[in-house]
């Protein structure tokens, strides 16, 4: 299995001195460095390739260690099957993620932010609910079917931001087709975040919230 650029650092493993490898330029250096402390940066688009990224570093920390893992987001959001992947990844870790939302959340991404144990805001962060928009290619048999897998999978979208912020289907629906803002203050109000950051309150201090699925 090939490893990706920002793999952590470890003496004769991949990045130690013996191995030849080493991050792939400044950014791959600082995630490195940010793995090292279990953090993670889920920033930019999140498409497939960011979920697989995002997705293989959560699960490589969780194997590496019992302690808590930090996901800090900053992303527009990208296709729902995408946000799915990873939403279903952090619900089936065996550690807590702390996430901290620390420029905008737009989208899927908002699922993402929402569905971890804990959740943080900046103070001048932004909240967008939009449902992402799909462009298709083909026949008219193919765009019905396509048009109806992406119905489907944003319907299962809805329904676990709906369990993650104590919403109803109908709200989130709703709210996302409008393309609602949502103010720091306004998205612990609506149940995105439990918080916003301040300096005497880190994101360590919030109360936990359960692992894994919640019940139906």
């Amino acid at each position: 299995m090939s490893l990706p650029g920002w793999f952590p650092y470890s003496p004769g493993g991949p990045g130690g001195p013996d191995s030849g490898w080493a991050p792939d330029g400044p950014q791959g250096w600082i995630r490195s460095r940010l793995l090292e402390r279990r953090v993670v940066t889920l920033a930019g688009p999140l498409d497939d390739a960011c979920a697989n990224e995002v997705g293989a570093a959560l699960m490589t920390l969780d194997a590496d260690g019992d302690g808590s893992i930090e996901l800090r987001v900053d992303s527009p959001g990208g296709p729902t099957g995408a946000a799915l992947a990873l939403m279903d990844i952090i619900d089936l870790l065996g550690v807590p993620v702390r996430a901290w939302c620390t420029g905008q959340v737009a989208g899927t991404a908002v699922g993402v932010l929402a569905v971890c144990q804990q959740r943080t805001i900046s103070p001048h962060a932004r909240v967008h609910l939009t449902e992402p928009r799909m462009e298709f290619e083909g026949d008219a048999r193919l765009l019905e079917r396509l048009a109806a897998e992406h119905a489907d999978r944003w319907a299962m979208f809805c329904r676990r931001l709906a369990q993650a912020t104590g919403r109803t289907t109908e709200q989130i629906s709703g709210d996302t087709a409008d393309g609602r803002f949502l103010t720091a203050s306004e998205a612990v109000a609506y149940g995105i975040v439990d918080g916003v950051a301040t300096p005497d309150a880190p994101i360590g201090r919030l109360p936990p919230r359960p692992l894994g699925f919640r019940p139906r």
